[in-house]
């Protein structure tokens, strides 16, 4: 009889140790400390092999940051046909490379190298001179380019009034062109948040939760995504802040929706290294007309110079 009640209770403290484990982890992975499987050998393998790569080096990254491309007077957001081709003429007489987001991607997962000297392209607002002026550039220059793209601007506004260099933006069918081109990638300019009244584009409202603005930022981006996924069966993983208008409650949202690389309108040198997190806040130079290409890229080059010194 004794040593019946000492298995007895041998077995219940063995049952009780045994939920109490459970419970444990079932806390755990509700708190996302554990992952929902045990990782595959293959996977655990390719983890052990990057965690022992040596990280790559940090890579510097200027970002232009162009908008209407278009005939007739320059401003602060338009420059013409001409000096866009001077930009182009100049960054190859450099040996400056265009690169993608997605190279960008690489070499922050991967380690795949970058050139030697790259630097990102970027358009934005989604104009329909992007197509009808920049592409051919860019194939002329063998470059490539980001055009980020107002969602209610192509769904909404491009239709009624459309292929005006001047000022239209870009249809369904423009998009689908660029796409095939293979120069072009498309990063997300929100839907209808692209306004400086009220919200100051995405950013998050006074008194409004975070719950809400969480709710508010997500249907507005996943409006965009949806729109690229049934045109073009692609899903841009850019996001471009609308005039710069940051709230870090954003952040959450953009990674939820799988976007690698946001772009700010903050001017300086990125360093890239194999932190995903660098590729968050991309620093671009606003390319403002009614500037010589050679002194617009020599403000460029003195920060390289004062960043490469510090």
């Amino acid at each position: 009889m004794k040593n019946k009640s000492s298995v007895l209770r041998f077995l219940r403290l063995l049952v009780i140790d045994f939920v109490i484990l459970l419970c444990i982890r079932l806390l755990l992975f509700a708190g996302g400390c554990l992952p929902a499987g045990a990782p595959s050998r293959a996977g655990a393998e390719r983890e052990a092999a990057r965690a022992s790569a040596p990280s790559p080096a940090a890579v510097r990254l200027p970002v232009l940051m162009y908008h209407s491309v278009r005939r007739g007077p320059e401003s602060d957001y338009a420059v013409t046909p001409d000096t866009l081709e001077e930009d182009f003429r100049y960054l190859k007489s450099l040996n400056w490379e265009a690169v993608s987001p997605e190279q960008l991607i690489r070499f922050v997962r991967e380690g795949i190298p970058l050139p030697e000297k790259p630097v990102l392209l970027t358009f934005d607002d989604g104009f329909y001179n992007n197509l009808s002026y920049v592409l051919p550039l860019l194939e002329t220059y063998d470059l490539c380019a980001t055009v980020n793209v107002v969602g209610m601007f192509t769904t909404e506004l491009a239709e009624a009034d459309s292929h005006q260099p001047a000022y239209s933006y870009l249809t369904a069918e423009d998009l689908c062109r660029l796409q095939k081109s293979g120069r072009i990638s498309f990063g997300n300019h929100t839907d209808r948040m692209h306004s400086r009244t009220d919200r100051k584009g995405c950013m998050r409202m006074p008194g409004e939760t975070e719950r809400d603005y969480h709710a508010v930022l997500y249907a507005d981006l996943a409006a965009v995504q949806a729109f690229f996924d049934r045109t073009l069966h692609e899903t841009p993983v850019v996001f471009a802040y609308p005039y710069g208008f940051y709230s870090p409650e954003s952040e959450p949202v953009l990674k939820q929706l799988g976007f690698a690389v946001t772009l700010s309108c903050t001017e300086g040198i990125n360093r890239l290294t194999d932190d995903p997190d660098c590729l968050y806040r991309l620093c671009r130079y606003n390319r403002a007309g009614n500037l010589g290409t050679e002194a617009f890229f020599a403000r460029i080059q003195r920060a390289l110079d004062k960043d490469s010194a510090a």
